[in-house]
């Protein structure tokens, strides 16, 4: 670790971001590295932020790499895949195709002029433009994984319960790997961020927590949690690992990141000093 994040706290403060945010950028190598194919933009749905990035090894042939979708964070009113200056998240979709993974890192509409469920149905527009087109560029649509951070692993979640719980769907990603998400509507602080997307209206979202259908699923899981998240973070972990065991029998495979806080488990994917991109790597390959 570059720092001691701790004396940043557990807060999501603007004073937090912007230290973790650089205390990682300089970590970053800048530009594309040769060898990787970018694609900019591609655009999967008929919104403007309904756009994703390709990053692709060279030397492509059949059809046989995995393919990595990311979807970033940003408390379901902000975020973006990529930021002119700034590694994130380009870093994630690198990650994957120095491994020979195709790596995708997309945009999704934000609240409050999107509220539930646009983030979860541009999850699933995304994936399915990539099941129609990654094949082009080298990728297995029988191999995609589904990766969110954040509000965009509670919309990966939300995808995943609602289109892929067990016995929903015929296809189904290779896995789905949610790094500090959300997962029970009705236990979830109800905050600002929360209002933004779920709405104020406490009967209109009552029995919309996808937790039991996402514990359900056949889709293989990964969950990750670090040691400085927010309290609500660590706790909604806890209830999906509660979940699984009451529909399954089993967890999810489960990695607590020591050390870390509730950005830089992403922000630090790539890097010499990355304890995430093996795991990250493994699940994907050990994935059926």
């Amino acid at each position: 670790m570059p720092a001691d994040l701790r004396s940043l706290g557990t807060a999501i403060t603007a004073e937090m971001i912007g230290a973790t945010l650089a205390c990682f950028a300089a970590l970053h190598a800048r530009g594309i590295p040769r060898g990787i194919t970018v694609t900019r933009d591609a655009r999967y749905g008929p919104a403007e932020r309904n756009r994703l990035d390709l990053f692709v090894p060279e030397g492509q042939g059949a059809a046989t790499r995995a393919v990595l979708l990311f979807v970033h964070g940003g408390g379901f009113v902000q975020g973006d895949k990529t930021t002119p200056g700034s590694p994130f998240y380009d870093n994630v979709g690198l990650l994957a195709a120095r491994h020979d993974v195709i790596g995708a890192t997309m945009t999704y509409r934000l609240a409050p002029q999107h509220p539930w469920p646009a983030g979860s149905d541009d999850v699933s527009a995304a994936v399915r433009w990539l099941r129609e087109n990654v094949a082009t560029h080298g990728g297995d649509p029988q191999r995609l994984f589904v990766m969110g951070q954040s509000a965009g692993a509670a919309h990966v979640a939300g995808y995943i319960a609602r289109e892929h719980s067990a016995g929903a769907s015929e296809w189904n990603p290779a896995g789905a790997v949610l790094v500090s998400g959300l997962y029970d509507i009705d236990t979830m602080d109800k905050n600002p961020f929360f209002h933004a997307y779920h709405g104020n209206d406490p009967e209109a979202y009552a029995g919309r927590s996808f937790l039991r259908p996402l514990a359900r699923t056949r889709v293989p899981l990964m969950a990750i949690t670090a040691e400085l998240d927010p309290p609500d973070f660590l706790r909604q972990g806890v209830k999906l690992l509660e979940a699984s065991v009451a529909e399954r029998q089993q967890y999810p495979r489960f990695l607590h990141l020591m050390g870390h806080n509730h950005l830089s488990t992403v922000l630090n994917l790539g890097t010499a000093n990355d304890p995430f991109s093996a795991q990250l790597l493994d699940f994907i390959k050990r994935s059926p």
